[in-house]
This record gives structure tokens, C-alpha cells and sequence, in this order.
């Protein structure tokens, strides 16, 4: 069976050009050691995501969604195949390596936040800015912390936010750089349904107004119809699926886990 999954342009009627890949999984696999020997985690991947793409990656708690994400971001390295970053090679690079390239292309919204403790929720916004030497660093941390609704919190620190404000602020840190590609890590999962409106908003304006490629892990049903493509992570294996077919599973699953 051919997995190999192609996120290409919409149709206009003409024959379309294979589009240079921003991202790329080559038959990529994880394993780890388990008590009664390897445990597999995800097994043969392959995955093109072009420039200005979105896709959601959905599946049940457990199926290996945030561990693909982590080797799609080069925070953790395949077992088996290799991960393409703007068509040059990226997992195979060492840890600093993948780190610089990261910085360069990618933005990451974690879903445990990594905010900064020691820094307020500007500071922390700021940082990534201050890095890369973008110019008037405050100014464009202050605007994006507006655009996520804490334009009263720049000086609140971590501890004092509430765990949707500390989304609202990872988000912010994202969206500051302007990257090619952000990946996201369940990012309405801590929100409230206005909030989680608010930011999908804000990621697919993002996607339209910059360009920016976005790569969403989500349970969230309602993001993930937003995205271009549509994929579903099942036992450790990458499909495409229809609408009805993921709803269908996402029913089972709400079912499931009620019982």
C-alpha cells in the first residue's frame, strides 16, 4: 500500500507541478525499548507538506501523534528513514544542527507551554525575537500578545496565568517570528471554545496572511476540517481519510472512552 502522502495546491484546471517540499518524511519509523523487547511506535511514514500548507494529524490518545510531530520538528530523531527540512537533509543533522535550522524556518507551540518561568509573559514573547535579532523586538511582542487577548498580562509571570493564558502566550512566542512552518502540539487544547475559536483564527489567518505552512496535532474536529488535508494516525501508520470516515472513528472514540 502506497502511503505516501502529497499536500498539494488546489486544482485550478491545469496539470499541476510537483511543488518543491518544505517538509518531508521518508519512510520514517520509531521504535523503543520495551519490557518483552522493541516496541514500535510509528512505522514506515512517508509525508510531503508544501510551502503555505496546512494539515492536521488526528488519532486516538496514544497513537503516536505527538511523537511524529516531535520527529517532523527535529526535537527527537527517526529510528529508521529521514525527515527533509526545505529539501536539505534534517534529522540526520546532531542536536544543534537540527536547533539552528529550527530556529531559522520553524516555530513550535507546545502542549505543555515551555514558557520561560523567570520571564514575564512580554519577555517571554520577546526572546525568540531578541535571538534572531528581528528589530523593535517589544513593539511586536506587544502586538501579538494583543492579537491573543492578554494585552493586560504583558507583565505576568508564568505562575501568575491561568494554563489557557499560558497557551495564549506560547502562541504568541510562535506567531512573534513569522516562521515558514509552525507546528502545534494540541494548540486549543487548554482553551475555552471562544478562546480556542480565537486562536484558530488567528493560526489560519497566519497560514493566509504569511504564507506560514501549519502542522496541527489536535483532537479538536472542528480545526482540523479547517486544514488542507486531513490525516489519521492508526497504530503507529499514516492515512488519509474522507470526512465521514474520521468522524466516524472520532464517535467511536468518544464512545469508547465514556464507557
Amino acid at each position: 500500500m502506497n502511503k505516501n502522502l502529497e499536500i498539494e495546491l488546489p486544482s485550478t484546471g491545469a496539470p499541476l507541478l510537483q511543488a518543491e517540499s518544505l517538509l518531508q518524511a521518508e519512510s520514517v519509523g520509531k521504535t523503543v525499548p520495551g519490557p518483552d523487547g522493541e516496541l514500535t511506535l510509528l512505522e514506515d511514514i512517508d509525508f510531503t507538506l508544501s510551502p503555505g500548507q496546512s494539515v492536521a494529524i488526528t488519532g486516538p490518545s496514544g497513537s503516536g501523534k505527538s511523537t511524529l510531530l516531535g520527529l517532523l520538528a527535529g526535537l527527537d530523531t527517526p529510528t529508521s528513514g529521514e525527515v527533509l527540512l526545505d529539501g536539505k537533509p534534517f534529522s540526520k543533522l546532531d542536536e544543534d544542527g537540527r536547533a539552528v535550522r529550527r530556529g531559522e524556518l520553524c516555530a513550535f507551540v507546545f502542549q505543555h507551554f515551555h514558557l520561560v518561568n523567570d520571564l514575564n509573559a512580554l519577555e517571554n514573547v520577546m526572546l525568540p525575537l531578541e535571538l534572531k535579532g528581528a528589530a523593535s523586538p517589544r513593539k511586536t511582542a506587544s502586538h501579538w500578545l494583543q492579537r491573543v487577548g492578554l494585552e493586560h498580562r504583558l507583565k505576568h509571570f508564568p505562575a501568575t496565568l491561568s494554563g489557557g493564558e499560558q497557551q495564549r502566550v506560547a502562541l504568541a512566542r510562535a506567531f512573534a517570528v513569522q516562521p515558514q512552518l509552525l507546528f502545534a502540539d494540541e494548540p486549543t487544547g487548554s482553551l475555552d471554545h471562544a478562546n480556542g475559536g480565537r486562536i484558530g483564527e488567528l493560526l489560519f489567518d497566519l497560514n493566509r496572511e504569511s504564507g506560514t505552512a501549519l502542522v496541527l496535532v489536535t483532537h479538536d474536529q472542528q480545526l482540523a476540517k479547517r486544514c488542507q488535508r486531513h490525516l489519521q494516525l492508526e497504530e503507529g501508520r499514516l492515512f488519509e481519510r474522507s470526512e465521514s470516515s474520521i468522524e466516524s472513528l472520532a464517535e467511536a472514540a468518544t464512545e469508547s472512552s465514556a464507557q
